[in-house]
């Protein structure tokens, strides 16, 4: 785990150093702020469809090659991605080199595969929970070391994130054991390998069923906040870069205390199933919240507040991962990639309109969280599917084996 976790680490951090000048480095080639937005749209679009194909490839290659070249793979094709996009002269080069490395970039997915080969079933919702610490650790580095070189040239932390790439590269080349065993590697069924039937396939494990559509509604809720959380800061309340980049410090702080720290607690005291319902739940209260919210540090509060919520997400991949026996990690896991990609696709869609919608409001109308009150929608029928599925399958003596105790 150690080793897994340094890697995790060091790549989330290099991703988050050019959130804050991804959409900056767009600006040269465009006349206006309206195409900048057009354009970076078109370049997230290009990386999330990208993303949605190649990441079932990637899972089975994984399955079939073991964990390690798949991650080397990623790094390299991150690091090149980071270089190239900060050396570009025309925006068909930016919109290419994110059709490449999103194609090569299931690192997540890899990473949960990797998990879930060396950790037993009973504790993998709590390791799980230590990787997602990573993500929220990454992101907190990240994007504040990002900020702090754009200031000084908006090229220079697309050079430090691919020197990083190529550190981690060479971390997982010279450090970084094999998790997958050649007796539990398998052949690559390229009728399974892509997206359509890796969801159908996820779909068919013992115990998921459902549970497919449950992790797409989350997931987009998810992506839809994270597409309005600056310009709803913005337009609520006066937030600038400085303010938003703060609010979404908190939110990686208490991702890496829940999922690190108090996931174990949570995890003696209920099932994986039951945590990953009352996380769904907590989090539809927090998005009407932050609908809701007249003043800034009520944000804060709710952020503070949703404890459970950040541990669905580690529930629900624990209840992935057991339901897919020791050769179909990588497979079940980029399917679950695959599908986060699409809803990553999906979500700028809604976030933005939805609040383009209702604008023209005033900042102390209820109505200007139109946004969240669309993410508390899909997180509450999230957790109505999946209390039933779990329902029937408890009935059914059906329930998959997860950490905690029974429900």
């Amino acid at each position: 785990m150690p080793f897994i976790m340094v890697t995790v680490l060091i790549d989330m951090v290099s991703i988050g150093l050019i959130v804050p000048v991804l959409p900056l480095i767009v600006g040269p080639f465009v006349a206006s702020p309206a195409e900048q937005a057009v354009w970076f749209g078109v370049i997230s679009f290009a990386f999330g469809v990208a993303n949605f194909i190649g990441s079932p490839i990637l899972g089975a290659l994984s399955d079939r090659h073991g964990r390690r070249p798949v991650l080397l793979l990623g790094f390299f094709g991150l690091a090149l991605s980071f270089f190239v996009t900060a050396m570009a002269t025309a925006l068909w080069m930016l919109i290419a080199v994110r059709l490449v490395s999103g194609a090569l970039q299931a690192n997540a997915a890899v990473a949960n595969a990797y998990v879930a080969d060396i950790t037993p079933p009973a504790l993998r919702a709590k390791r799980f929970g230590l990787i997602g610490a990573m993500f929220g650790l990454g992101f907190i580095l990240g994007p504040v070391m990002g900020g702090l070189l754009g200031s000084i040239d908006i090229h220079l932390p697309f050079y430090a994130a691919g020197t990083l790439a190529v550190a981690n590269a060479l971390y997982g080349w010279l450090v970084l054991p094999e998790s997958l065993p050649p007796e539990r590697r398998r052949p690559v069924d390229w009728r399974r390998a892509n997206p359509i039937a890796s969801l159908r396939g996820l779909a068919r494990l013992q115990g998921i069923g459902p549970l497919v559509a449950v992790i797409g509604l989350a997931g987009l809720a998810q992506f839809t906040m994270h597409t309005a959380w600056v310009l709803y800061g913005q337009q609520r309340f006066g937030w600038g870069p400085r303010e938003n980049g703060w609010s979404l410090f908190a939110v990686g702080v208490m991702s890496v205390l829940v999922q690190a720290g108090l996931l174990g607690w949570l995890l003696k005291r209920f099932s994986a199933q039951r945590l990953a319902v009352l996380g769904l739940c907590s989090s539809a209260l927090a998005y009407v919240g932050w609908g809701l919210a007249t003043e800034g540090w009520m944000m804060y509060a709710i952020i503070v507040v949703n404890v459970l919520g950040f541990a669905a997400q580690a529930s629900m991949q624990s209840i992935v991962s057991n339901a897919a026996d020791a050769r179909q990690q990588g497979e079940a896991m980029g399917a679950v990639g695959s599908l986060n990609s699409l809803m990553a696709v999906l979500g700028p869609v809604f976030g933005p309109a939805l609040l383009s919608s209702v604008s023209h409001l005033p900042p102390d109308d209820w109505r200007l969280g139109a946004p969240y009150y669309f993410c508390a929608t899909l997180m509450a029928l999230a957790a109505l599917l999946a209390a039933r599925h779990f329902r029937r399958m408890r009935r059914e003596g059906l329930l998959p084996l997860a950490a905690g105790r029974p429900t």
